[in-house]
């Protein structure tokens, strides 16, 4: 028989990794692990107990982010999805594992996220790292205010203070249908509303035969930013019900939150999702929020959460990274325990050939040996 040639190496194993996703290096790993650790152990020191739930799901078209997600085509021909946020697997965990409760039930989670699309809102990745919690069956300004007094005191576990803002999507609905504006131009003004674009505001007021006074109102909202003050200003928009008890929930969780949250009125993205409040923590050096979440409804059962991107977290709190232990390499079992028990990170030698191990020590940056109980420096 011939000799048999081994096949040469495949041109895509070599090639960058796909766009959107990027390669985690030691440190890095290791720092996005401690703030993964710290986070959690707040959420359980809160009485919130962790889940997880599996990364395949069913394919849904009422999944929120359905026509951004990963799919497949699973054995038996059904359509899969990777997940691509929390909210909707963590519901269904719910709905699943814990009809009856008992409610108010508190879970946390974290782990991966994939979406198909590139999105600047994360930072364009389409890989990423989450860990959050769900408050699930309650539905009263406690609750909320729980949630943000929890969100601001697990950034500041990890050394960050966010100025944390708070907005409410149906207040600004509630005000547009005051004004006797049609849902499909309610619809068009959220988005320009929320991204406070006073010309769009304007082209879409002319759009849809506004008057000059309602007019005035949508503009009044895209500046509704500030302090508990803010609140005052909203109540005299406030003609109707719906926007009155917007703005007295708002005014019943503040009054229960510590001062320092800011309130931004005209906040109006993803007004189809939430159904209450939204909240977003941002922290200097950051021009995206670190953490975001807000309330929702699981299918007629309420609930409302948060989720900190570890990604985000990682590149805030990078200044605060600590020094890493020193590295020795261990030329016996007996040095590498006693270097780990003084705090050290012990490698242990492989091999007798000193060459080899001077070469790794260069490399790596070694400067001392570890041999029975005692460290010395590494020579020839």
């Amino acid at each position: 028989m011939p000799p048999v040639s081994l096949p040469s190496r495949p041109a895509t194993l070599s090639r960058a990794v796909p766009q959107g996703t990027r390669d985690v290096l030691p440190p890095e790993w290791a720092w996005r692990e401690h703030l993964r650790a710290r986070l959690a152990g707040v959420f359980a020191a809160w009485g919130y107990r962790g889940v997880e739930v599996p990364a395949l799901e069913f394919a849904a078209e009422s999944h929120p982010q359905n026509a951004r997600a990963f799919k497949l085509i699973d054995t038996g021909g059904e359509v899969l999805a990777l997940r691509s946020e929390f909210t909707t697997a963590i519901g269904r965990l719910v709905r699943a594992r814990f009809p009856e409760g008992p409610f108010p039930l508190r879970l946390q989670y974290g782990g991966r996220l994939w979406l198909r699309t590139l999105t600047s809102e994360l930072g364009r990745l389409r890989e990423f790292n989450q860990v959050g919690v769900e408050l699930i069956g309650v539905a009263t300004p406690q609750a909320d205010a729980e949630l943000l007094r929890l969100g601001t005191r697990a950034l500041e576990t990890v050394g960050v203070q966010a100025v944390m803002e708070v907005g409410y999507p149906g207040f600004v609905d509630a005000v547009l249908e005051d004004a006797g504006l049609p849902a499909a131009a309610r619809n068009a003004l959220h988005d320009a509303i929320d991204r406070k674009s006073g010309a769009d505001v304007d082209l879409l007021a002319a759009r849809h035969g506004l008057n000059p006074e309602v007019t005035a109102t949508l503009h009044t909202l895209t500046d509704l930013y500030g302090g508990p003050e803010v609140l005052a200003q909203a109540a005299t928009l406030a003609r109707g019900a719906r926007a009155r008890a917007a703005v007295a929930y708002l005014e019943a969780v503040s009054a229960l939150c510590e001062p320092g949250l800011l309130f931004d009125l005209g906040a109006s993205r993803r007004y189809g999702y939430y159904t209450g409040i939204t909240f977003r923590a941002y922290a200097e050096g950051l021009n995206q929020p670190v953490l975001g979440g807000g309330r929702y409804d699981l299918g007629g059962l309420p609930g409302a959460g948060f989720a900190i991107g570890l990604e985000r977290l990682t590149e805030v709190t990078a200044a605060k990274l600590p020094p890493e232990p020193e590295v020795v390499l261990a030329l016996d079992p007996t040095g590498a325990e006693a270097a780990r028990a003084a705090g050290m990170v012990a490698e242990l030698a492989w091999t007798d050939d000193r060459e080899e191990l001077l070469a790794y020590c260069a490399r790596r940056g070694i400067r001392r040996w570890a041999q029975g109980d005692k460290l010395t420096e590494v020579t020839a």
